[in-house]
């Protein structure tokens, strides 16, 4: 089988063989449609709100939980098992307190997601099954992401809903991760050594940056049910009804917490 050879960046600091440079390369315009949108830019000024951020950890739930049952059943495949870190990034058990916090003991019937989570939860589940070595893209950039913009963002979530201790910001947390910058370097380096070929290495820089584009997706879709949200707004206002921008309805706190995950995505990736 021919397999890819690993290299760094040459003299000429053009990006080499590795793995993870060449889907950071290969998603280098991703990241910048993100993180240029407006409700990117608001979330690291520290404009969220409860709703918002409950939402929020029921998508990633959603999303973790198809991730990390497709890479615990896949844990053997030579592709996955470089990378396979359950106890160190394993984030599953992390969002379920969050959610316990928020939610209270029946938070499992409380759970609303989008059309948008589930479809990357398909697509997970899919890969899972037909070609485990594509869960290397998703693995990556969802934990490197994690360990990059995660302790920025959890000190923001903790200052904008006013929370007086860890409780609730689990999802920030990596207890068995001494040192993230550490961890990162050890898990570029596993994560270049598994045998891919050519194609195989292919489809893999092609899922990282579907990853991105589903997100990305989701975004606009997000934006124009807040630009519908908020004529709605002006109308009722002009017609003596007053309503508030972001009402308390189960599809407004989805759209604001979505965005805010785009954001979780965005800020972490930015670090790698």
């Amino acid at each position: 089988m021919e397999v890819t050879k690993s290299a760094r960046k040459d003299d000429q600091g053009e990006v080499g063989s590795d793995l993870s440079e060449r889907i950071k390369a290969a998603t280098k315009d991703n990241h910048v449609r993100a993180e240029n949108t407006q409700l990117m830019l608001s979330y690291q000024k520290g404009q969220i709100t409860l709703p918002q951020y409950k939402v929020l950890l029921c998508s990633l739930y959603e999303i973790y939980k198809a991730l990390e049952e497709e890479l615990d059943r896949n844990s053997s495949h030579p592709a996955v098992a470089p990378i396979y870190f359950p106890q160190e990034l394993a984030r599953l058990e992390s969002l379920e307190s969050d959610l316990e916090f928020f939610f209270g003991a029946a938070w499992r019937k409380k759970v609303i997601v989008p059309a948008a989570t589930h479809r990357y939860e398909q697509r997970l589940r899919q890969i899972g099954r037909e070609k485990p070595e594509l869960l290397v893209a998703h693995a990556y950039t969802r934990y490197l992401g994690d360990l990059s913009g995660g302790q920025v963002l959890g000190k923001i979530t903790q200052k904008s809903l006013g929370l007086s201790g860890r409780d609730g910001l689990s999802f920030f947390s990596f207890p068995g991760v001494s040192s993230p910058n550490r961890f990162k370097q050890l898990y570029r380096s596993r994560m270049n050594s598994v045998e891919l070929t050519e194609d195989e290495t292919a489809a893999v820089l092609e899922e990282a940056v579907a990853a991105f584009e589903l997100n990305i997706q989701v975004f606009d879709d997000l934006q124009k049910m807040l630009s519908v949200a908020a004529e709605t707004s002006d109308q009722s206002e002009g017609g003596g009804v007053k309503t508030s921008l972001f009402p308390s309805s189960p599809i407004m706190q989805f759209t604001v917490g979505v965005c805010v995950a785009l954001t979780t995505i965005g800020v972490g990736l930015y670090s790698f």
